[in-house]
């Protein structure tokens, strides 16, 4: 029940990335439908999506200690945001996001995510309509960690432990680098309208057709952030990863399983 909640959800919230494609360009209603999925939906599809994930963890067992993780690495994970939200891409924060939801499941990633950019946001004074799409993609991280930390558990069950540790490292690499690219497109898509004007090669065309406007967004997003932000965030991404993962992972679990 709770997974095709998410589910929804996440399409619903998808679609609102890629407005530029689904709101028509042009009409007496397209600025208006433009603010309200932009100024409203996304921001209440946010607190939805944190609502439903938090209860269900009141349910578990290991509640208490759910909890308790999750506000100690929301925590970390907002200090690492706010010295680091200026330093030319570099998104430490992705290598917490990623450990913890690999540690602690796809509900807790989303929850990790979601809350680590609600709060660092609020600390920073950075209130605006583009929150509620950080809280998503970042969400959307923390949860895709743990589904392929879950994927490669099934996968090397034959295994010995010392070569499953090593593949999962190397499966959440791979997915750093990836999240860190399609991260940043995602939050170019929604804002891609607004940021540059009218008259060049890669804006927006008002009434223009998805082929045109994909082609353009495409080249904006790689000469804008893909090249340069995206790419700085993927590799410091995968050094965070191989450098502390093996340890951090290993006293996470442990912390998981001790009463």
């Amino acid at each position: 029940m709770t997974a095709g909640i998410f589910a929804t959800i996440s399409v619903v919230a998808l679609g609102s990335f890629a407005w530029p494609f689904v709101v028509p360009a042009s009409g007496d209603l397209a600025e208006t439908w433009t603010m309200v999925i932009v100024c409203l939906l996304v921001p209440v599809l946010a607190v939805i999506a944190v609502i439903v994930a938090e209860r269900g963890v009141t349910g578990r067992p290991d509640a208490a200690k759910f909890v308790a993780m999750l506000g100690l690495l929301a925590a970390a994970g907002a200090v690492v945001r706010l010295f680091g939200s200026a330093a030319g891409g570099i998104e430490a924060v992705f290598v917490i996001l990623i450990i913890g939801g690999a540690v602690y499941g796809p509900r807790f990633g989303f929850l990790l995510g979601a809350v680590t950019i609600g709060v660092s946001s609020l600390a920073l004074g950075l209130l605006g309509p583009w929150v509620g799409f950080q809280m998503f993609a970042a969400a959307w991280v923390g949860a895709g960690a743990g589904l392929v930390s879950r994927a490669v558990a099934r996968g090397t069950r034959r295994q010995a432990a010392r070569a499953r540790r090593w593949i999962e490292l190397a499966a959440l690499c791979i997915f750093g680098v990836l999240a860190a690219y399609v991260y940043g497109a995602l939050l170019n898509l929604w804002f891609w309208p607004f940021a540059v004007g009218g008259q060049t090669s890669i804006s927006y065309v008002a009434g223009g057709d998805a082929a045109t406007n994909f082609s353009r967004f495409v080249v904006y997003t790689l000469v804008t952030s893909t090249l340069t932000w995206d790419t700085v965030r993927a590799v410091t991404t995968v050094i965070g990863i191989a450098v502390l993962g093996p340890a951090i992972i290993a006293g996470l679990r442990r912390v998981k399983l001790s009463r």
